[in-house]
């Protein structure tokens, strides 16, 4: 078998199957049972159920004889965070707004009160700046004061009878872009010193329902503590109804403002009305924690090379003012995952000889706040990023059968494919790109962060072609997820669970990674990918 030019050998698979067949969907079911039950509140970041999540990562990765994975012999890494609670008033108009139906909004400021007394509005379509293709929302503009008005996600590619049409090439075709991520939209609106940032949400483009954004943002939000960009004193949502009011008041609508968002010489529309804030603010610090565990390599050559494999521990907490089920129990996000990631590191260390590379197993902190703890490893790594030659992240598994292919999230950026598309075959199943990468899930969990890092990274989603399931069984499961527990507190392990794709799927995650600790060539970067540079400047 051929991989990078180097002839990888059956034999070298050989040493890794009694692993791969200790993954068993019972096993997996029964981690994820604990990592999402009520006694661990929801896994918040800086909660006591963190302490339990830590407590029990860190029991099982020395249960199965794995070492600590800081250079320190220590299982954790701090991730300092500030948490801040924001009780925010939104007047539009005069009129006062009613969260959570209208609005959710917070302060990134750590001050005890913000306050953004009447601003002028101004619509600013996509919010993006992008030179690579020709593209400024903002013209010359300057918003330093104001409260701006974005459209989320990029612009897409219309419908060829519409009046407004773009290249098929801009901002990826269907494919969202990072412009089209609320994290870039908030960072551009503090670098340009807008006092306030608001989004209108719209479920499809999105993603994601309105019950997501006040779940997600309506509480405590945390930043990294080192964190100095510059920000907005005021950042939020607007409901899609508030939003149609608003451009209704001001003698247009919002279809036609998307509409006329569309042209490259779109320019910012003010609005009538003036927007105030008033935020009060409860600010905490917190030492999160990245849980660690390592499996050295055997090749005294290699072994200081690193296959780092990610899976994020947190979840949403817990919600005192909710009535009835308080807790947002996390099983399917990511609990599941985490299982997988407790499987994959039992399964190495009970192989009778372990890679030639070393094998990082690295359960993150606060994804759910913005890819906090990995963006934190990144920054500082316990190894060097030049020496980690490959990222596998697991966000979710497959709760609903075996399937014939798998999903591969952001094809197409390392020679890291190949590997994929051999194991995939090893197993007799099909790699498919992204079903809908307009919805952004590639920049939307921890491997964005290795990557931008300068890291190949592959991230993996649960196919399509389930066995025994009729033809659009699994875009249904998934539709289902969404609508109905993403982000809720119904996001409970279920009783109709099949885990058996999901070890398959762990079990193809374990033959990539044995084969990349074993060939001596590294995973590259392909030409023109936009993190190839980040990794030349780490190579130099």
């Amino acid at each position: 078998m051929l991989l990078g030019g180097l002839l990888l050998l059956p034999s070298a698979f050989a040493a890794s199957r009694p692993g791969a067949d200790s993954i068993q969907p019972a096993d997996l079911l029964a981690h994820a049972k604990v990592l999402a039950s009520d006694e661990f509140e929801g896994r918040g970041p800086g909660t006591p159920g963190e302490e339990k999540t830590v407590r029990y990562l860190t029991g099982q990765f020395q249960k199965f004889g794995l070492k600590p994975g800081m250079p320190d012999g220590s299982w954790t890494q701090d991730v300092p965070i500030v948490g801040v609670k924001s009780e925010v008033s939104f007047t539009l108009g005069g009129e006062a707004l009613a969260f959570p139906q209208d609005y959710v909004a917070w302060s990134p400021e750590l001050g005890a009160e913000a306050t953004v007394p009447e601003t002028d509005m101004i619509f600013v379509g996509y919010g993006i700046s992008a030179p690579e293709y020709g593209w400024n929302d903002f013209k010359d503009v300057d918003v330093r004061g104001k409260t701006i008005v974005i459209l989320v996600n990029d612009p897409p590619i219309p419908d060829p009878a519409a009046p407004a049409k773009l290249d098929a090439k801009m901002f990826g075709g269907n494919a969202m872009t990072y412009y089209g991520r609320w994290t870039y939209k908030f960072e551009e609106a503090g670098r340009r010193g807008a006092a306030g940032a608001l989004i209108i949400h719209e479920t499809k483009p999105a993603a994601y329902p309105w019950f997501v954004v006040v779940n997600s943002w309506g509480r405590e939000r945390f930043n990294l503590e080192s964190d100095r960009s510059p920000k907005s004193k005021i950042a939020g949502w607007i409901s899609l109804e508030r939003a149609q009011k608003l451009f209704a008041a001001n003698g247009t609508s919002y279809e036609a403002m998307k509409a006329a968002a569309l042209r490259r010489d779109f320019r910012p529309m003010p609005l009538k009305q003036k927007a105030a804030f008033t935020a009060k603010n409860l600010s905490r610090s917190v030492k999160s924690k990245n849980v660690l565990a390592k499996l050295e390599g055997r090749d005294p050559k290699l072994r200081d090379e690193w296959v780092v494999i990610t899976a994020h521990w947190d979840h949403l907490g817990r919600n005192p003012e909710l009535a009835g089920d308080q807790i947002f129990n996390g099983a399917a996000d990511n609990a599941i995952g985490t299982a997988g990631l407790l499987e994959l590191a039992e399964a190495f260390a009970k192989a009778p000889k372990a890679p030639k590379r070393s094998v990082l197993f690295l359960s993150v902190t606060a994804e759910e706040q913005g890819l906090l703890g990995a963006a934190h490893y990144v920054a500082q790594p316990p190894y060097p990023l030049a020496k980690t030659v490959a990222n596998l992240n697991m966000d979710g598994a497959n709760q609903w059968g075996r399937t014939r292919d798998i999903r591969q999230i952001g094809r197409g950026a390392s020679t890291l494919d190949a590997v994929l598309d051999a194991a995939a075959k090893a197993q007799r199943r099909l790699v498919l790109p992204d079903a809908h990468p307009e919805r952004g899930g590639f920049y939307r969990s921890d491997h964005f962060e290795f990557m931008k890092g300068g890291v190949p990274a592959l991230y993996l989603k649960a196919g399509d072609d389930y066995v025994g399931k009729p033809a659009g069984y699994g875009e249904s499961k998934v539709n289902e997820y969404i609508e109905r527990d993403y982000h809720k507190v119904s996001d409970d392990v279920k009783p109709d669970w099949d885990l058996a794709g999901a070890a398959e799927d762990l079990r193809l995650f374990h033959d990539i990674v044995w084969r990349i600790g074993e060939v001596k060539k590294q995973p590259q970067w392909n030409p023109g990918s936009e993190f190839k540079a980040a990794r030349d400047g780490q190579l130099r």
